[in-house]
């Protein structure tokens, strides 16, 4: 349960499927990936809806023709881990090692977006909330949790640059930057996310608490 008793979104929770690799002797034969890995932050159930609303009026005051995500959508992305061909356990426990140790070191923080702007990705461009000064915390957070990776052995999956959004809709078209009235949330948790590719399902594979 989330603060105020609200609910959590909805994660499914599975049991890690076991190894496969993406390498091949037959290049011909090898498939694409399948299943993502992530570090991320999701905001509690109310400030989904506050996200979802603000997605709605943008979309109607730039003119965007792009479907908002649905509100168990949103979330900040830490750190890309990889896309895979199954689900790589070795890479899996780096990453849980990873995130239970920065949990123990790192205090929760608050985060604020206020603007708006598209990324531009080739006609399939992202239109995300960003944010200034109110996000230097969740940088340094990020960065923490990077060096707990690379202690992991995951150095090589630490992103280099960091550019916290949270996505609200796809479109065609390219919008200019927007200021928004802000969106704010405490982070007092942050997860492991397994996503099935083309599915739009995140299972959770670790979830931590900040108590440092």
């Amino acid at each position: 349960m989330g603060a105020g008793g609200e609910r959590r979104p909805p994660f499914q929770r599975s049991p890690i499927p076991p190894k496969k690799t993406g390498m091949s002797l037959f290049p011909e034969l090898d498939v694409p990936p399948s299943d993502r890995l992530f570090f991320g932050i999701f905001p509690e159930p109310a400030v989904a809806e506050t996200i979802a609303g603000r997605a709605r009026d943008l979309k109607g005051r730039l003119s965007l023709s792009g479907a908002p995500l649905t509100p168990d959508r949103f979330h900040v992305t830490l750190h890309h881990i990889g896309d895979y061909a199954g689900l790589p356990r070795g890479i899996v426990a780096q990453a849980l090692e990873a995130g239970a140790a920065v949990a123990t070191t790192s205090a929760p923080f608050d985060v604020t977006f206020d603007k708006a702007a598209s990324f531009n990705n080739r006609g399939n461009n992202p239109f995300v909330l960003q944010g200034g000064e109110g996000l230097v915390d969740l940088h340094g957070f990020q960065k923490a949790l990077g060096l707990a990776m690379a202690h992991a052995g995951l150095g090589k999956q630490v992103a280099r640059q960091f550019n916290p959004h949270v996505t609200l809709l796809y479109d065609r078209g390219l919008a200019p930057e927007t200021a928004v009235e802000p969106v704010s949330w405490p982070v007092s948790e942050f997860v492991l996310i397994h996503s099935l590719l083309g599915q739009t399902r995140h299972i959770v594979l670790g979830r931590w608490e900040l108590t440092g």
